[in-house]
């Protein structure tokens, strides 16, 4: 089988030593394994920079979209009412979620190379006083850009509403002062910035707002109090928990306090980023949001001008030199995107954007 590194928003590249922890069969009920649930319940705390008794951890089995999914199906009530900010296809697919939840929501959209405006979310709040929650996602990676909870939170709290966002891809990778921005819930996975593997992911939960939940949620094996309830006792899942994928991620976590915690592996992240930005731009290709706004997780990027290639022979070409790299996923113009979180350093970037350039003087 080709190896090659995943250039992707995740799953990632992931170390050996990941990796090797899933080669342990581990019993469910064992009380090593539920303290393990502990242990990574109480790592997530911290990194969160909020502790026990005013918030706590559940994790969920499933993708990143089953956490939001449990988030919005659990905590909304029938008499309450969503308000979903919306830029790019994950905030869009937290409305699918609610339409499918049959949830009384609303959607408040901007195009994706805009980040939503608190100002107008402000104004949103004021005229619909029925909205009791509102969500969306911080490192949007439809476009890349990375939006600003900071001042959303700021008005969604000063109007007294619970606030749910969407980190899956920026937790852990970006810092995140969860409980100085009031964030009553928010959501990531195993499979991203932390760099487990995929199969579960964790909600950090303000726990007034998590036991209030109690009795509102629209799915049995999704509902979020009830994992918490079980997990909070010893540290045992409601039911069959991804053991392998819980062991890997013990491990990436104590491979991140190693490398030196968030700082650090947030300021890896952002030099790849940089750098990818600006080797690009040496071969006349633009990424499609401004700087401003550019988060250091996944960089959209416009097609060069006049270019005579489609994305399939681009990704085949890479691929077959080492890297993976990943389809533009905005509508509204030919694009791509490449990611550089996980086990991405500077010499990875180095070598995708020598493979890019070769390919590019092949295809004029």
């Amino acid at each position: 089988m080709l190896n090659y590194k995943l250039l992707t928003p995740g799953p990632l590249t992931t170390t050996e030593t990941v990796k090797k922890e899933m080669m342990f069969d581990h019993c469910t009920w064992d009380d090593d394994y539920k303290k393990i649930t502990l242990s990574i319940r109480e790592k997530l705390l911290k990194l969160a920079h909020v502790s026990e008794p005013e918030y706590t951890v559940v994790l969920m089995q499933g993708s990143g979209t089953f956490g939001v999914e449990s988030v919005l199906t659990s905590v909304i009530g029938n008499d309450e009412k969503l308000l979903i900010c919306a830029n790019g296809a994950y905030g869009e697919r937290m409305g699918d979620i609610a339409e499918h939840a049959g949830l009384n929501y609303t959607i408040y959209n901007e195009h994706y190379e805009n980040v939503p405006s608190a100002e107008k979310v402000a104004a949103i709040l004021k005229e619909d006083p029925e909205i009791t929650h509102v969500s969306m996602v911080h490192s949007e990676t439809t476009s890349g850009i990375l939006n600003d909870i900071a001042s959303m939170a700021k008005v969604v709290k000063e109007a007294g509403k619970t606030f749910i966002v969407d980190a899956m891809s920026s937790f852990g990778g970006v810092d995140i002062p969860v409980g100085e921005l009031g964030i009553d819930f928010i959501i990531s996975s195993a499979n991203k910035c932390i760099q487990g593997v995929p199969g579960f992911s964790f909600i950090i939960c303000n726990r007034e707002k998590l036991i209030a939940s109690k009795g509102k949620a629209r799915s049995l094996s999704l509902d979020l109090y009830d994992q918490w309830k079980t997990m909070d006792k010893d540290g045992k899942w409601r039911f069959t928990s991804p053991t392998h994928v819980v062991l890997a991620f013990a491990q990436a976590l104590k491979e991140m306090e190693e490398e030196g915690g968030i700082p650090a592996r947030s300021k890896r992240y952002a030099d790849n980023n940089k750098l990818l930005i600006q080797r690009m731009a040496e071969m006349g290709i633009r990424p499609y949001i401004d700087s401003a706004h550019q988060g250091p997780i996944i960089t959209t990027f416009f097609y060069p001008e006049n270019h005579h290639f489609s994305f399939q022979e681009m990704y085949q070409y890479i691929k077959d030199r080492g890297y993976a790299i990943y389809p533009g996923k905005v509508t509204d113009a030919d694009t791509f995107r490449i990611g550089n979180i996980g086990e991405i350093y500077k010499e990875d970037i180095e070598k995708v954007c020598d493979i890019i350039k070769e390919f590019l003087e092949q295809n004029k």
